[in-house]
């Protein structure tokens, strides 16, 4: 894919441009920012897939059962190792299943990627606009959309390492179509900073440049957040959105979006890197 690619986020970056570093259209993929530093997925924690995809209502609608299983499976696997070094076997046995078994439900490891990614991808979007909906005047609106955002990044981390990081191995029929649901978030961001400058709320110079920015500092939650820190995924989402007002220079307080932690209170294990 030859468009330039920048840091976004799900559902993405418009005008030619892929959100978040993992993704970008055109024909070679290239990428910069978050997926320039980081390069794939990582390794899951302790934890490993924290319960991120059994817990997320967003696999609710997969059936029959075994195809969930299968997906779940994927999502622990390649969050683990990686989509390359993954093998379909070792999805079929973390689901206790045949390799054989695997293929009735999809016709290959990348088809399984494809289906996390649209998963993942529209419910981003969707917590995106639900969010900003909930919320009355810009800076309301960029607050709850930005904590929302985080929180699920945070409590959903393996999960969204896989969605947010893996797009590069996606076939490109599958990589356009997540692209496009990228653009998506982009646009809802840019949406609300465009109607805060309109407004008076906001000092932004570079609208969009600046959407895209937010988008990849929220993203970039799911690639360091690690279960057992100080802080919990809504304070995470408290802090961020806090910041992110002050990025573009809110001149109308937001309410409050949840609890943050005591200034000063130094991290346990939610802001170790990725190895």
């Amino acid at each position: 894919m030859t468009a330039e690619t920048e840091p976004g986020a799900a559902g993405g970056p418009g005008d030619g441009a892929a959100a978040n570093g993992a993704a970008g259209a055109g024909s070679t993929k290239d990428t910069e920012g978050a997926e320039g530093a980081v390069g794939a997925t990582g390794a899951a924690d302790a934890n490993g897939a924290d319960g991120a995809a059994d817990a997320d209502d967003s696999w609710g609608g997969v059936e029959p059962d075994a195809a969930r299983r299968l997906l779940l499976a994927a999502v622990e696997a390649f969050a683990e190792r990686g989509f390359h070094a993954t093998t379909t076997r070792d999805i079929a046995s973390r689901a206790g299943m045949s390799p054989a078994a695997l293929y009735i439900h999809y016709r290959t490891k990348e088809e399984l990627l494809y289906q996390i990614s649209r998963v993942g991808h529209e419910r981003s979007v969707r917590i995106l606009t639900e969010a900003a909906d909930s919320a009355t005047g810009s800076a309301g609106r960029l607050a709850a959309a930005v904590h929302a955002f985080v929180r699920w990044h945070a409590e959903r981390h393996t999960t969204a390492r896989v969605v947010q990081y893996e797009l590069n191995a996606l076939a490109e029929e599958h990589y356009t179509e997540i692209v496009a649901l990228r653009r998506r978030s982009e646009e809802i961001l840019r949406g609300i900073l465009a109607d805060g400058v309109a407004a008076g709320e906001f000092t932004v110079a570079d609208i969009r440049g600046t959407a895209l920015a937010v988008l990849s500092l929220c993203i970039d939650v799911a690639r360091w957040f690690r279960s057992g820190g100080s802080r919990t995924p809504e304070q995470i989402g408290a802090l961020y959105a806090d910041l992110v007002l002050r990025m573009v220079g809110a001149r109308t307080e937001a309410p409050a979006t949840g609890p943050t932690a005591p200034a000063g209170t130094p991290e346990r294990g939610d802001d170790r890197p990725e190895r």
